[in-house]
């Protein structure tokens, strides 16, 4: 082979690589520097989490994962014997703060009543008596018959006699009248008290058997049978399927037609479908969040929100997790 035909050879070699890099940039070009990206979210439903007031041992779970409830169904019941034990001391002290404020209203008894009016009776009786005495005593001495000396302690036992006869009469009206209205009040207050403590005691009783507040479908359950739960431990957790939501994680350089209150539409895979949705929450992630450098030399960041839409027609079948593609 002469030098020219080989020299031939390296410049159709050369031609042929800048061809292949001359083609693989125009499919560069019309590819990967023009492909779009997609804005992904998922359905989300509202859910609320069941659990106690009162710290206890699950005794029975009335469901299981998967199960529709509705308010008012049984969902777990605990055993909690410190709230029993609450509850009868509770009950006694309702009872004797009872009996104490009904002896209040109602006074003393009737023996007490007629014991006192008989005291009564008997000092006044002894008043009149002392009355007259200290008259036929006023009369002599008027006579000059007797000393002021006699006159004088006969008038004493009188006024002694009246005044016996006095404090009888405001024992009689004690016993009748019962107790002062400051002890009436004072004993109402106190039953009054002790029956809040019965009712907070039958709350917490009512905190032993969970109930449902509102209907869903029970999605996961946490302990076990036999196991203790604290206070405010979940229990289980209830998604309410009804009140469908959509989460989407947006870079803020891709939020064209995600504006608050707008509608756009998004490819839903499980169902093939195409849905319309309306953006009603905008929200950045915070610094924690995925971010892209705008430019190479970083002059400034794009953070990342969280955008919430709402369904703007109903469509059955939506479970949570299930993918969403934003139409761009």
């Amino acid at each position: 082979m002469n030098d020219k035909q080989q020299n031939r050879n390296t410049l159709l070699a050369l031609l042929a690589l800048v061809a292949v890099v001359v083609l693989v940039g125009i499919i560069g070009y019309f590819t990967i520097g023009k492909t779009t990206e997609d804005i992904q979210g998922e359905v989300e439903v509202e859910e609320y989490r069941v659990s106690s007031k009162v710290p206890g041992r699950i005794l029975e779970i009335c469901v299981k994962e998967g199960d529709y409830v509705k308010p008012g169904d049984t969902l777990a019941i605990l055993d909690c014997p410190e709230v029993e034990a609450k509850k009868t001391q509770a009950s006694g002290a309702e009872d004797a703060a009872a009996a104490m404020s009904e002896m209040a209203q109602r006074g003393a008894r009737q023996e007490q009543i007629r014991g006192a009016y008989e005291m009564w009776q008997q000092a006044k009786a002894g008043a009149d008596v002392a009355k007259k005495s200290y008259e036929r005593v006023q009369r002599l001495f008027d006579e000059g018959v007797v000393t002021a000396q006699k006159r004088d302690e006969t008038y004493a036992t009188y006024k002694a006699m009246e005044a016996q006869e006095k404090a009888a009469k405001s024992q009689y009206d004690m016993a009748v009248n019962g107790a002062r209205t400051e002890e009436k009040r004072a004993a109402t207050a106190q039953w009054q008290r002790a029956k809040g403590a019965m009712q907070e005691v039958a709350a917490y009783m009512r905190e032993t058997v969970q109930l449902a507040t509102a209907e869903g479908e029970v999605s996961e359950i946490y302990p076990k049978v036999g196991e203790l739960v604290g206070t405010g431990s979940p229990i289980m957790t209830i998604s309410m399927l009804d009140k469908v939501y959509t989460t989407f994680n947006v870079r803020e350089d891709m939020l064209q037609g995600m504006k608050m209150g707008e509608t756009f539409s998004a490819y839903c895979p499980a169902f093939n479908e195409h849905l319309d949705l309306k953006v009603y929450y905008i929200k950045d992630q915070g610094s924690y969040a995925t971010w892209k450098a705008a430019k190479t030399n970083g002059q400034y960041d794009l953070k990342t929100f969280e955008v919430r839409a709402h369904l703007v027609k109903p469509f059955k079948g939506l479970r949570p997790g299930m993918t969403l593609v934003a139409d761009r």
